[in-house]
């Protein structure tokens, strides 16, 4: 196109959704890591608590700019919530990473703020082993060029299988 062609049309104005839009898409979101007491490697025991949260270090804002034809735009997500899927039909909402355990609490006690109780074994499910997913919610706002927004639910997948297992006492006399 002769240059002439181009004489009086307006460079396109880049908005501030659409830098915020890619601020957004280039925000790289910790895969959640699925901790329990008893850890996965041992056997979940039918009838006594079992303690979830995800890696703390992963629970935590994270920001990223992104610059347009002098528009900036910095986007922060905060996870608000961990939706676990326990694979006994079982669905626990935690509204912060959990609590990892310690002996301080007892052997037997619940977890104050993300736990769960097996009431059957997983002899009968797949590979005799429940299926366990986390899904962190995250919400993302952003701000830029004397606007703002939200952008609700971004959310990170894990799973784990887990074992669970009756104990039977036998009384003697």
């Amino acid at each position: 196109m002769p240059p002439e062609a181009n004489e009086g049309k307006a460079k396109r104005k880049v908005s501030v959704a659409e830098v915020a839009q890619e601020a957004v898409e280039q925000l790289r979101l910790p895969r959640p890591v699925i901790r329990t007491s008893p850890a996965a490697d041992f056997t979940q025991v039918v009838h006594v608590p079992t303690w979830m949260w995800v890696q703390p270090s992963s629970w935590g804002p994270v920001s990223e700019s992104a610059s347009v034809d002098g528009v900036t735009v910095t986007a922060t997500a905060r996870p608000r919530k961990a939706v676990w899927s326990m694979g006994d039909g079982a669905s626990v909402v935690c509204h912060g990473p959990g609590t990892p355990y310690s002996a301080r609490f007892g052997a037997h006690s619940s977890s104050p703020d993300c736990g769960h109780t097996y009431r059957r074994a997983s002899f009968s499910e797949p590979g005799g082993k429940y299926r366990v997913r986390v899904r962190v919610v995250w919400d993302v706002t952003w701000r830029g060029a004397g606007d703002s927004g939200v952008v609700p639910g971004i959310a990170m997948t894990a799973e784990q299988s887990l074992s669970v297992d009756e104990v039977q006492a036998v009384v003697t006399a």
